[in-house]
């Protein structure tokens, strides 16, 4: 259990997908508009990470490094990347549809940012570190849930922050995208504080 805790709590805050791995940073930055939008989409990329880390994890095991195969001389490894890549865009599909069927709001103001879930890095950096650091399928369940909800935090916190920058009187030159990488950079100095956490 406490195994379990320090990898939540060092995907989730210390080693923050989007503030200190820099991964996902396309959505990151797209969709920070509005806090409703950015809950949204961290909701979706939550869901997401979640089950393709799950899915992922079982296809490995019993598939791709399977004991049986490799005493065969089999070695199937090599797949991992295409299978996470198909694994993971079946995935954004599906809630793609779930989204444009009960929620079209949401579905409308995600845009085109949605499919990009797909290719969003971040995604397949769980699967992938999940594999590297040979966590088994609770592990990586626990890493892919703690990660995506790190990114959720900081997608949350980025448009919370970006609503009141728009009322601020804003020098010329910083106004735009110049402010929205100065506060990331601001928030990615300020998670690098809990590095020394765990």
């Amino acid at each position: 259990m406490k195994e379990l805790l320090l990898i939540a709590i060092g995907s989730a805050i210390v080693n923050n997908v989007v503030l200190s791995q820099f991964l996902g940073i396309c959505p990151f930055l797209g969709v920070s508009k509005k806090t409703e939008t950015a809950a949204g989409m961290g909701g979706a990329v939550v869901f997401v990470i979640t089950i393709s880390s799950f899915v992922t994890a079982l296809i490995y095991k019993f598939i791709l490094a399977n004991s049986y195969l490799m005493s065969k001389g089999i070695d199937l490894t090599y797949l991992q990347t295409i299978v996470f890549i198909l694994v993971i865009a079946a995935l954004v599909q599906f809630v793609e549809m779930f989204l444009k069927k009960s929620m079209p709001a949401l579905y409308q103001s995600l845009g085109v940012y949605l499919p990009l879930i797909t290719t969003n890095c971040a995604v397949l950096g769980v699967a992938l570190t999940n594999v590297t650091k040979e966590y088994g399928i609770l592990e990586s369940v626990v890493n892919g849930f703690a990660t995506a909800f790190g990114f959720l935090i900081a997608i949350v916190l980025m448009a919370g922050l970006r609503e009141k920058i728009e009322y601020n009187d804003i020098p010329k030159p910083f106004q735009g995208t110049a402010i929205v990488l100065i506060t990331a950079a601001l928030m990615s100095i300020a998670f690098m504080g809990f590095s020394g956490m765990i």
